[in-house]
Protein backbone atom coordinates (compact mmCIF):
# COMPACT_ATOMS: atom_id res chain seq x y z
CA UNK A 1 0.00 0.00 0.00
CA UNK A 2 1.16 3.39 -1.00
CA UNK A 3 1.93 5.84 1.56
CA UNK A 4 -0.35 9.10 1.31
CA UNK A 5 0.90 12.44 1.90
CA UNK A 6 3.03 13.51 4.64
CA UNK A 7 1.36 16.98 4.34
CA UNK A 8 -1.96 18.02 2.34
CA UNK A 9 -2.09 19.74 -0.96
CA UNK A 10 -2.68 23.50 -1.94
CA UNK A 11 -3.52 23.28 -5.24
CA UNK A 12 -5.72 25.12 -7.92
CA UNK A 13 -7.96 24.13 -10.39
CA UNK A 14 -9.88 25.03 -14.19
CA UNK A 15 -12.70 23.94 -16.13
CA UNK A 16 -13.28 25.05 -19.37
CA UNK A 17 -16.60 24.02 -21.72
CA UNK A 18 -17.02 24.52 -25.17
CA UNK A 19 -14.70 26.71 -26.41
CA UNK A 20 -12.52 26.16 -29.89
CA UNK A 21 -9.21 26.39 -28.09
CA UNK A 22 -10.14 25.04 -24.52
CA UNK A 23 -6.85 23.98 -23.60
CA UNK A 24 -4.67 27.17 -24.24
CA UNK A 25 -7.90 28.76 -21.93
CA UNK A 26 -7.16 25.80 -19.28
CA UNK A 27 -3.50 26.93 -19.73
CA UNK A 28 -3.84 30.96 -19.01
CA UNK A 29 -6.19 29.84 -16.21
CA UNK A 30 -3.65 27.76 -14.48
CA UNK A 31 -0.75 30.58 -15.36
CA UNK A 32 -3.33 32.77 -12.89
CA UNK A 33 -3.86 30.37 -10.45
CA UNK A 34 0.00 29.65 -10.06
CA UNK A 35 0.47 30.55 -6.54
CA UNK A 36 -1.48 27.84 -5.71
CA UNK A 37 0.91 25.27 -6.60
CA UNK A 38 4.12 25.39 -8.43
CA UNK A 39 5.50 21.53 -7.97
CA UNK A 40 3.35 19.91 -10.89
CA UNK A 41 0.63 20.80 -13.63
CA UNK A 42 -1.75 19.09 -15.79
CA UNK A 43 -4.34 19.35 -18.61
CA UNK A 44 -6.62 17.12 -19.76
CA UNK A 45 -8.94 17.82 -23.12
CA UNK A 46 -11.53 16.17 -24.72
CA UNK A 47 -12.85 16.80 -28.87
CA UNK A 48 -15.80 15.35 -27.50
CA UNK A 49 -15.13 11.59 -28.20
CA UNK A 50 -11.82 11.19 -26.95
CA UNK A 51 -9.26 12.73 -23.93
CA UNK A 52 -6.50 13.44 -23.86
CA UNK A 53 -3.94 14.74 -21.06
CA UNK A 54 -0.09 16.13 -20.54
CA UNK A 55 1.50 16.09 -17.06
CA UNK A 56 4.49 17.07 -15.47
CA UNK A 57 6.72 18.69 -13.03
CA UNK A 58 7.15 22.23 -12.82
CA UNK A 59 5.53 25.49 -13.27
CA UNK A 60 2.88 26.14 -15.79
CA UNK A 61 4.98 27.97 -18.15
CA UNK A 62 7.53 25.43 -18.71
CA UNK A 63 5.31 22.71 -18.76
CA UNK A 64 2.73 23.52 -21.71
CA UNK A 65 4.55 24.94 -24.63
CA UNK A 66 3.17 25.24 -27.67
CA UNK A 67 4.15 21.91 -29.01
CA UNK A 68 2.40 20.41 -25.99
CA UNK A 69 -0.48 22.03 -26.04
CA UNK A 70 -1.01 20.97 -30.20
CA UNK A 71 -0.77 17.36 -29.12
CA UNK A 72 -4.40 18.26 -26.38
CA UNK A 73 -6.55 20.42 -28.40
CA UNK A 74 -10.05 19.90 -27.53
CA UNK A 75 -13.22 21.99 -26.99
CA UNK A 76 -13.29 21.13 -23.12
CA UNK A 77 -10.22 20.97 -20.63
CA UNK A 78 -9.80 20.76 -17.27
CA UNK A 79 -6.47 21.72 -15.61
CA UNK A 80 -4.87 21.40 -12.13
CA UNK A 81 -1.54 23.04 -10.49
CA UNK A 82 -0.26 21.43 -7.36
CA UNK A 83 1.92 22.42 -4.39
CA UNK A 84 3.26 19.20 -2.03
CA UNK A 85 5.80 19.60 0.75
CA UNK A 86 6.71 15.98 1.21
CA UNK A 87 8.89 13.24 -0.74
CA UNK A 88 5.44 12.49 -2.70
CA UNK A 89 6.20 15.44 -4.83
CA UNK A 90 6.39 12.83 -8.27
CA UNK A 91 4.92 13.25 -11.48
CA UNK A 92 2.42 9.87 -10.43
CA UNK A 93 0.28 12.51 -8.18
CA UNK A 94 0.33 14.82 -10.61
CA UNK A 95 -3.48 15.32 -11.76
CA UNK A 96 -5.65 15.29 -13.59
CA UNK A 97 -5.85 11.81 -13.25
CA UNK A 98 -7.75 10.43 -16.17
CA UNK A 99 -9.36 6.66 -15.78
CA UNK A 100 -11.12 4.20 -18.23
CA UNK A 101 -13.98 3.02 -15.82
CA UNK A 102 -17.20 1.51 -16.81
CA UNK A 103 -19.24 4.85 -16.50
CA UNK A 104 -16.58 6.10 -19.65
CA UNK A 105 -13.62 7.93 -19.41
CA UNK A 106 -13.37 10.67 -16.53
CA UNK A 107 -10.93 13.01 -16.03
CA UNK A 108 -10.75 14.46 -12.10
CA UNK A 109 -8.85 17.57 -10.53
CA UNK A 110 -9.35 18.58 -6.54
CA UNK A 111 -8.26 20.93 -4.47
CA UNK A 112 -8.73 20.07 -0.90
CA UNK A 113 -8.00 17.32 1.37
CA UNK A 114 -9.96 14.41 1.97
CA UNK A 115 -10.22 13.74 6.38
CA UNK A 116 -11.14 9.52 5.43
CA UNK A 117 -9.27 8.85 2.28
CA UNK A 118 -7.05 6.01 4.64
CA UNK A 119 -10.19 4.66 6.00
CA UNK A 120 -12.22 4.63 2.73
CA UNK A 121 -8.82 3.56 1.05
CA UNK A 122 -8.42 0.76 3.10
CA UNK A 123 -12.08 -0.22 2.52
CA UNK A 124 -11.60 -0.47 -1.42
CA UNK A 125 -8.73 -2.29 -1.40
CA UNK A 126 -10.05 -5.07 0.97
CA UNK A 127 -11.97 -4.93 -2.40
CA UNK A 128 -9.60 -5.89 -5.03
CA UNK A 129 -8.82 -1.62 -6.25
CA UNK A 130 -5.70 -1.48 -7.38
CA UNK A 131 -4.25 2.18 -6.35
CA UNK A 132 -1.84 3.95 -9.09
CA UNK A 133 -1.09 7.40 -6.81
CA UNK A 134 -0.97 7.83 -3.22
CA UNK A 135 -3.06 11.07 -4.05
CA UNK A 136 -6.49 10.96 -1.89
CA UNK A 137 -8.23 11.94 -5.56
CA UNK A 138 -7.87 8.76 -6.03
CA UNK A 139 -10.24 7.59 -3.71
CA UNK A 140 -12.75 9.51 -5.56
CA UNK A 141 -12.01 7.77 -8.66
CA UNK A 142 -12.24 3.97 -7.60
CA UNK A 143 -15.75 5.36 -5.70
CA UNK A 144 -16.96 6.88 -8.83
CA UNK A 145 -16.16 3.45 -10.85
CA UNK A 146 -17.72 1.25 -8.36
CA UNK A 147 -20.80 2.91 -7.65
CA UNK A 148 -23.94 1.07 -8.19
CA UNK A 149 -25.75 4.45 -9.86
CA UNK A 150 -25.86 4.23 -13.54
CA UNK A 151 -25.28 7.73 -14.61
CA UNK A 152 -22.00 9.59 -13.86
CA UNK A 153 -23.39 12.26 -12.04
CA UNK A 154 -25.33 9.83 -9.88
CA UNK A 155 -22.37 8.03 -9.63
CA UNK A 156 -20.45 10.99 -8.38
CA UNK A 157 -23.04 12.16 -6.22
CA UNK A 158 -22.97 8.93 -4.87
CA UNK A 159 -19.12 8.82 -4.60
CA UNK A 160 -18.83 12.19 -2.67
CA UNK A 161 -21.14 11.34 -0.26
CA UNK A 162 -18.86 8.72 1.26
CA UNK A 163 -15.67 10.83 1.45
CA UNK A 164 -15.86 13.70 4.22
CA UNK A 165 -13.31 16.67 4.56
CA UNK A 166 -12.76 19.46 1.91
CA UNK A 167 -12.91 18.97 -1.90
CA UNK A 168 -13.60 21.55 -4.77
CA UNK A 169 -13.48 18.95 -8.00
CA UNK A 170 -13.69 19.52 -11.53
CA UNK A 171 -14.28 16.80 -14.05
CA UNK A 172 -14.77 15.52 -17.84
CA UNK A 173 -16.07 13.03 -19.91
CA UNK A 174 -16.05 13.08 -23.48
CA UNK A 175 -19.06 15.49 -23.87
CA UNK A 176 -19.70 17.50 -20.86
CA UNK A 177 -17.85 18.99 -17.19
CA UNK A 178 -18.60 18.60 -13.84
CA UNK A 179 -17.66 20.51 -10.38
CA UNK A 180 -18.70 20.36 -7.21
CA UNK A 181 -18.21 20.99 -4.07
CA UNK A 182 -17.77 19.64 -0.09
CA UNK A 183 -21.36 20.26 1.75
CA UNK A 184 -19.81 22.58 4.12
CA UNK A 185 -17.61 24.53 1.30
CA UNK A 186 -14.16 24.59 2.87
CA UNK A 187 -12.12 25.33 -0.41
CA UNK A 188 -13.51 27.74 -3.45
CA UNK A 189 -15.17 27.31 -6.54
CA UNK A 190 -16.43 29.94 -9.46
CA UNK A 191 -18.52 29.68 -12.13
CA UNK A 192 -18.19 31.86 -15.25
CA UNK A 193 -19.04 32.49 -18.53
CA UNK A 194 -17.63 34.08 -21.99
CA UNK A 195 -20.10 35.23 -24.54
CA UNK A 196 -19.79 33.35 -27.65
CA UNK A 197 -19.12 35.31 -30.43
CA UNK A 198 -21.49 35.59 -33.65
CA UNK A 199 -20.99 32.34 -35.18
CA UNK A 200 -20.84 30.55 -32.10
CA UNK A 201 -23.20 28.31 -30.69
CA UNK A 202 -22.94 28.36 -27.17
CA UNK A 203 -21.25 30.44 -24.47
CA UNK A 204 -18.29 29.28 -22.90
CA UNK A 205 -18.87 28.36 -19.05
CA UNK A 206 -15.82 28.17 -16.98
CA UNK A 207 -14.82 26.79 -13.43
CA UNK A 208 -11.67 27.94 -11.52
CA UNK A 209 -10.37 28.11 -8.00
CA UNK A 210 -10.46 32.14 -7.78
CA UNK A 211 -11.93 34.59 -10.67
CA UNK A 212 -8.67 36.08 -10.86
CA UNK A 213 -8.06 33.06 -13.44
CA UNK A 214 -11.48 34.65 -15.29
CA UNK A 215 -9.95 37.93 -15.90
CA UNK A 216 -7.00 36.52 -17.89
CA UNK A 217 -9.26 34.44 -19.80
CA UNK A 218 -11.68 37.57 -20.48
CA UNK A 219 -14.48 35.71 -18.25
CA UNK A 220 -17.50 37.16 -16.16
CA UNK A 221 -17.70 35.88 -12.48
CA UNK A 222 -21.61 34.47 -12.19
CA UNK A 223 -21.61 33.03 -8.94
CA UNK A 224 -19.47 30.00 -6.65
CA UNK A 225 -20.95 26.48 -6.89
CA UNK A 226 -22.42 26.07 -3.50
CA UNK A 227 -21.63 23.59 -0.93
CA UNK A 228 -22.93 20.33 -1.57
CA UNK A 229 -23.99 20.83 -5.23
CA UNK A 230 -23.04 19.31 -8.12
CA UNK A 231 -23.06 21.28 -11.49
CA UNK A 232 -22.80 19.68 -14.92
CA UNK A 233 -22.33 21.34 -18.18
CA UNK A 234 -23.17 19.25 -21.29
CA UNK A 235 -25.02 19.45 -24.78
CA UNK A 236 -28.34 20.01 -23.15
CA UNK A 237 -27.17 22.95 -21.43
CA UNK A 238 -26.50 23.63 -17.19
CA UNK A 239 -27.97 21.52 -14.65
CA UNK A 240 -27.64 21.98 -10.96
CA UNK A 241 -28.18 19.21 -8.07
CA UNK A 242 -27.52 18.64 -4.91
CA UNK A 243 -25.99 15.32 -3.78
CA UNK A 244 -26.04 15.99 0.15
CA UNK A 245 -27.63 18.09 2.55
CA UNK A 246 -26.93 21.43 3.85
CA UNK A 247 -24.31 21.54 6.52
CA UNK A 248 -22.87 24.72 8.79
CA UNK A 249 -20.61 26.38 6.36
CA UNK A 250 -16.90 26.37 6.98
CA UNK A 251 -15.06 27.92 4.37
CA UNK A 252 -11.88 28.56 4.67
CA UNK A 253 -10.38 32.24 6.32
CA UNK A 254 -6.97 31.56 5.04
CA UNK A 255 -7.95 32.12 1.86
CA UNK A 256 -8.29 35.81 2.59
CA UNK A 257 -5.68 35.85 4.77
CA UNK A 258 -2.72 34.67 2.59
CA UNK A 259 -3.63 31.82 0.22
CA UNK A 260 -5.99 33.73 -2.43
CA UNK A 261 -5.11 36.92 -4.98
CA UNK A 262 -5.77 40.23 -4.05
CA UNK A 263 -7.31 40.89 -7.04
CA UNK A 264 -9.75 37.72 -6.76
CA UNK A 265 -13.36 37.34 -5.36
CA UNK A 266 -13.33 34.60 -3.23
CA UNK A 267 -16.41 33.14 -1.18
CA UNK A 268 -18.53 36.01 -2.39
CA UNK A 269 -16.20 38.52 -1.04
CA UNK A 270 -13.29 40.73 -2.65
CA UNK A 271 -9.72 39.67 -1.04
CA UNK A 272 -8.40 42.68 -1.36
CA UNK A 273 -11.30 44.59 1.01
CA UNK A 274 -10.94 41.66 3.26
CA UNK A 275 -6.85 42.11 3.72
CA UNK A 276 -6.98 46.34 3.79
CA UNK A 277 -9.37 45.79 6.79
CA UNK A 278 -7.18 43.12 8.34
CA UNK A 279 -4.74 45.71 8.67
CA UNK A 280 -6.84 48.74 9.58
CA UNK A 281 -7.88 46.61 12.75
CA UNK A 282 -5.12 45.39 13.64
CA UNK A 283 -4.10 49.41 13.40
CA UNK A 284 -7.10 49.96 16.21
CA UNK A 285 -6.20 46.54 18.30
CA UNK A 286 -2.25 47.10 18.14
CA UNK A 287 -1.55 50.46 17.79
CA UNK A 288 2.51 51.58 18.38
CA UNK A 289 4.49 54.89 17.59
CA UNK A 290 6.48 54.45 14.59
CA UNK A 291 8.14 56.32 11.71
CA UNK A 292 7.41 53.72 8.89
CA UNK A 293 4.90 50.53 7.66
CA UNK A 294 7.10 48.30 6.11
CA UNK A 295 5.41 45.43 4.25
CA UNK A 296 7.08 42.04 4.03
CA UNK A 297 6.50 42.01 0.19
CA UNK A 298 4.15 40.11 -0.86
CA UNK A 299 2.10 38.48 1.79
CA UNK A 300 2.47 41.76 4.16
CA UNK A 301 1.78 44.39 1.27
CA UNK A 302 -2.07 44.54 1.10
CA UNK A 303 -2.85 44.45 4.97
CA UNK A 304 0.15 47.38 5.55
CA UNK A 305 -2.07 49.54 2.78
CA UNK A 306 -4.75 49.13 5.96
CA UNK A 307 -2.51 49.37 8.81
CA UNK A 308 -0.89 52.65 7.32
CA UNK A 309 -4.43 54.18 6.58
CA UNK A 310 -5.80 53.71 9.99
CA UNK A 311 -2.60 54.38 11.96
CA UNK A 312 -1.33 57.52 9.77
CA UNK A 313 2.05 56.13 9.94
CA UNK A 314 3.56 55.95 5.88
CA UNK A 315 3.53 53.17 3.83
CA UNK A 316 6.79 52.75 2.29
CA UNK A 317 8.80 49.31 0.84
CA UNK A 318 11.50 49.32 2.92
CA UNK A 319 11.85 45.57 1.44
CA UNK A 320 12.71 44.95 -1.81
CA UNK A 321 11.76 41.15 -3.07
CA UNK A 322 13.91 39.80 -6.14
CA UNK A 323 10.52 38.11 -7.93
CA UNK A 324 13.14 35.83 -10.34
CA UNK A 325 14.45 33.58 -7.82
CA UNK A 326 14.61 30.06 -9.46
CA UNK A 327 13.99 26.67 -8.30
CA UNK A 328 17.41 25.92 -7.76
CA UNK A 329 20.25 28.93 -6.99
CA UNK A 330 23.87 28.10 -6.14
CA UNK A 331 24.92 29.20 -2.68
CA UNK A 332 28.35 30.19 -1.64
CA UNK A 333 30.66 27.77 -0.40
CA UNK A 334 31.27 29.99 2.59
CA UNK A 335 28.21 30.00 4.40
CA UNK A 336 26.57 33.70 4.43
CA UNK A 337 23.88 34.56 7.30
CA UNK A 338 20.35 34.00 6.13
CA UNK A 339 21.78 33.91 2.43
CA UNK A 340 18.13 31.96 1.99
CA UNK A 341 15.93 35.45 2.66
CA UNK A 342 18.52 37.74 1.45
CA UNK A 343 18.07 35.88 -2.03
CA UNK A 344 14.44 37.07 -1.84
CA UNK A 345 14.59 40.47 0.07
CA UNK A 346 16.70 43.36 0.21
CA UNK A 347 16.12 45.93 2.90
CA UNK A 348 16.18 49.49 1.38
CA UNK A 349 18.84 50.70 4.14
CA UNK A 350 18.34 54.75 2.81
CA UNK A 351 14.75 54.12 4.24
CA UNK A 352 15.27 52.07 7.60
CA UNK A 353 18.43 54.01 8.99
CA UNK A 354 17.08 55.38 12.18
CA UNK A 355 13.80 54.66 11.79
CA UNK A 356 10.86 53.17 14.17
CA UNK A 357 9.50 50.36 12.00
CA UNK A 358 6.12 48.67 11.75
CA UNK A 359 6.81 45.48 10.05
CA UNK A 360 3.72 43.74 8.78
CA UNK A 361 3.37 40.15 7.60
CA UNK A 362 0.22 37.68 7.53
CA UNK A 363 1.35 34.67 9.62
CA UNK A 364 4.52 33.48 11.71
CA UNK A 365 4.51 29.45 11.40
CA UNK A 366 7.83 28.39 12.55
CA UNK A 367 9.09 31.97 12.95
CA UNK A 368 12.79 30.96 11.45
CA UNK A 369 11.95 33.09 8.47
CA UNK A 370 10.21 36.43 10.82
CA UNK A 371 13.96 36.12 13.10
CA UNK A 372 15.99 36.70 9.59
CA UNK A 373 13.86 39.41 8.46
CA UNK A 374 13.85 41.35 11.58
CA UNK A 375 17.62 40.78 12.28
CA UNK A 376 18.07 41.98 8.33
CA UNK A 377 15.95 45.01 9.36
CA UNK A 378 18.30 46.06 11.93
CA UNK A 379 21.12 45.12 10.22
CA UNK A 380 20.04 48.37 7.91
CA UNK A 381 19.90 50.64 10.74
CA UNK A 382 16.12 50.37 11.67
CA UNK A 383 16.12 52.00 15.60
CA UNK A 384 12.75 49.93 16.62
CA UNK A 385 11.04 46.51 15.01
CA UNK A 386 7.82 46.40 15.97
CA UNK A 387 6.49 43.16 14.29
CA UNK A 388 2.54 43.10 13.35
CA UNK A 389 0.76 40.01 12.17
CA UNK A 390 -3.11 40.64 10.81
CA UNK A 391 -3.97 37.19 11.65
CA UNK A 392 -4.50 35.32 15.01
CA UNK A 393 -1.97 33.25 15.88
CA UNK A 394 -1.69 30.16 14.04
CA UNK A 395 -1.72 26.98 16.71
CA UNK A 396 -3.16 23.90 14.48
CA UNK A 397 -2.48 22.00 11.89
CA UNK A 398 -5.37 22.52 8.75
CA UNK A 399 -6.36 18.91 7.45
CA UNK A 400 -8.40 20.89 4.52
CA UNK A 401 -6.22 21.56 1.85
CA UNK A 402 -3.80 24.12 3.23
CA UNK A 403 -0.40 23.15 4.47
CA UNK A 404 0.71 23.84 7.73
CA UNK A 405 3.20 21.86 9.37
CA UNK A 406 2.46 19.59 12.50
CA UNK A 407 1.82 20.92 15.91
CA UNK A 408 5.43 20.69 16.98
CA UNK A 409 6.88 22.85 14.78
CA UNK A 410 4.24 25.65 15.25
CA UNK A 411 5.98 28.10 17.09
CA UNK A 412 2.80 29.75 18.80
CA UNK A 413 1.32 26.49 19.64
CA UNK A 414 4.66 26.12 21.89
CA UNK A 415 5.32 29.81 22.51
CA UNK A 416 3.65 32.88 24.56
CA UNK A 417 3.20 36.01 22.53
CA UNK A 418 6.30 37.73 24.31
CA UNK A 419 8.92 34.26 24.04
CA UNK A 420 7.80 34.78 20.52
CA UNK A 421 8.66 38.26 20.23
CA UNK A 422 12.17 37.23 21.97
CA UNK A 423 12.83 34.96 19.51
CA UNK A 424 12.16 36.73 16.49
CA UNK A 425 14.24 39.30 17.86
CA UNK A 426 11.49 42.72 17.74
CA UNK A 427 11.14 45.29 20.50
CA UNK A 428 6.92 44.64 19.69
CA UNK A 429 4.88 41.63 18.69
CA UNK A 430 1.34 41.91 18.08
CA UNK A 431 -1.37 39.59 16.31
CA UNK A 432 -4.73 40.22 14.99
CA UNK A 433 -7.47 38.87 17.21
CA UNK A 434 -9.60 35.97 16.04
CA UNK A 435 -12.92 37.97 16.72
CA UNK A 436 -11.11 41.49 14.63
CA UNK A 437 -9.97 38.53 11.93
CA UNK A 438 -13.75 37.61 11.33
CA UNK A 439 -15.01 40.98 11.58
CA UNK A 440 -12.49 41.77 8.66
CA UNK A 441 -13.39 38.87 6.14
CA UNK A 442 -17.47 39.40 6.78
CA UNK A 443 -17.93 36.35 8.83
CA UNK A 444 -21.45 35.55 8.76
CA UNK A 445 -22.48 37.73 5.99
CA UNK A 446 -22.03 35.47 2.64
CA UNK A 447 -20.28 32.52 4.45
CA UNK A 448 -19.07 31.89 7.96
CA UNK A 449 -15.52 30.77 8.30
CA UNK A 450 -13.56 27.98 9.64
CA UNK A 451 -10.76 29.00 12.12
CA UNK A 452 -10.06 25.42 13.04
CA UNK A 453 -5.62 26.55 12.83
CA UNK A 454 -6.09 29.37 14.84
CA UNK A 455 -8.57 27.42 17.40
CA UNK A 456 -7.56 23.90 17.25
CA UNK A 457 -11.60 23.49 16.63
CA UNK A 458 -12.46 21.30 14.01
CA UNK A 459 -16.04 21.67 12.18
CA UNK A 460 -15.36 17.76 10.92
CA UNK A 461 -15.32 14.58 12.88
CA UNK A 462 -11.40 13.44 12.37
CA UNK A 463 -8.61 11.68 13.97
CA UNK A 464 -6.80 12.45 16.78
CA UNK A 465 -4.88 15.54 15.05
CA UNK A 466 -1.32 14.61 16.91
CA UNK A 467 -1.63 11.06 15.21
CA UNK A 468 -2.79 12.22 11.30
CA UNK A 469 0.70 12.87 10.34
CA UNK A 470 2.89 10.54 11.79
CA UNK A 471 0.29 8.01 10.24
CA UNK A 472 0.87 9.42 6.51
CA UNK A 473 4.63 9.35 6.82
Amino acid sequence: MLPFDKFHDECGVVAIFAHPEAEKLAYLGLHALQHRGQESAGIATSDGLTLRSHKAMGPVAEIFTEEVLAKITGTLAIGHTRYSTAGDSALLNAQPIQVQSNKGAIAVAHNGNLTNAQTVRAQLEGQGSIFQTNSDTEVIVHLIALSKEHTLPYAIGDALRRVEGAFSLVMMSPDRIMAARDPRGFRPLAMGRIRAPEGQKCDTIVFASETCAFDLIGATYERDVEPGELVVVGPEGITSTFYAEPAPRSSCIFEHVYFSRPDSVVFGRAVQTSREEMGRQLAREAPVEADLVVPVPDSGVTAAVGYAAESGIPFRFGLIRNHYVGRTFIEPSQSVRDFGVKLKLNPVRSLLKGRRVVLIDDSIVRGTTSRKIVRMIRSAGAKEVHMRISCPPTISPCYYGVDTPSKSQLIAANKSIDEIREYIGADSLSYLSLEGLKKACGDGEKTSYCSACYTGKYPTSIVDVEEILPARA
